[in-house]
């Protein structure tokens, strides 16, 4: 990895996982480049972007930013994301189009404008945010399951493709998060207390999980402690999986 200050892209960086993961790089020394639909919520020390990853000229511009400010992206981490509470026969067509759209697409065009400068310098490092939900079924979440299971495929593809070039390409597995973004989620229920404290019990652990947490993992997966790590799906879901 370069010496002195790498060059940090965080994509959901305005809240949640993104921003903690934002902090993290911060703390390192890093320099982050903070992209989200509302970078309001971008921690103080990064730079905040509007950034819409499903629009490729908002991703471009976003990757070009970085790239002219610094000459460079060494880390790329690719964490925007929306939820979907419907099974197959409730998703509409444009619900279906809209997850896939964010969680799919997003992540292949981030990587797609970041990798001709991580593959010209012979290194960086690429860390998606995909989900449990793309490794088992989850009710009411049809949408969501195919497109975190389409993040975790393409995040094996792009390791294999490149590996040996020094460029590394993993994905952290989240379980239920104590987040802004399950949060709402929560509110859309009867019973917002009621279904946090049944979703807190399905937990193995008892209890959700942190954003801090998982951005210890981004950490590690972007760091040359893990050098030998590419294509890897790092579950942090509390033994969820594992009942």
């Amino acid at each position: 990895m370069a010496a002195g200050p790498r060059t940090v892209l965080v994509t959901g960086g305005g809240s949640g996982i993104g921003a903690a993961a934002v902090r993290l790089f911060l703390e390192q020394g890093d320099r982050v480049f903070a992209g989200d639909l509302d970078p309001s919520g971008v921690p103080d020390g990064a730079h905040p972007v509007q950034l819409d990853v499903s629009e490729p000229e908002s991703v471009t511009a976003f990757v070009e930013q970085a790239l002219d400010a610094t000459g460079r992206v060494d880390v790329l981490c690719n964490n925007a994301g929306i939820g979907s509470t419907t099974d197959a026969v409730g998703s509409s067509l444009e619900e279906w189009d809209r997850v896939f759209a964010v969680n799919a697409r997003g992540v292949f065009l981030c990587t797609q404008q970041v990798l001709p400068s991580m593959l010209d310098r012979g290194a960086g490092v690429i860390v998606n945010t995909a989900s449990v939900a793309g490794l088992v079924g989850l009710k009411d979440r049809a949408a969501y399951c195919a497109s975190k299971g389409a993040v975790i495929a393409f995040t094996r593809q792009v390791a294999v493709q490149y590996a040996g070039t020094g460029v590394r390409c993993s994905c952290v597995c989240p379980g239920t998060i104590d987040s802004p973004w399950v949060g709402r989620l929560l509110d859309q229920a009867d019973d917002p207390e009621q279904a946090r404290a049944a979703l807190t019990a399905r937990q193995p652990v008892g209890r959700l999980g942190r954003p801090e947490e998982v951005a210890q993992a981004i950490g590690y997966l972007a760091s040359d402690a893990a050098e030998f790590a590419t294509g890897t799906v790092l579950v942090l879901d509390g033994g969820l999986t594992a009942a």
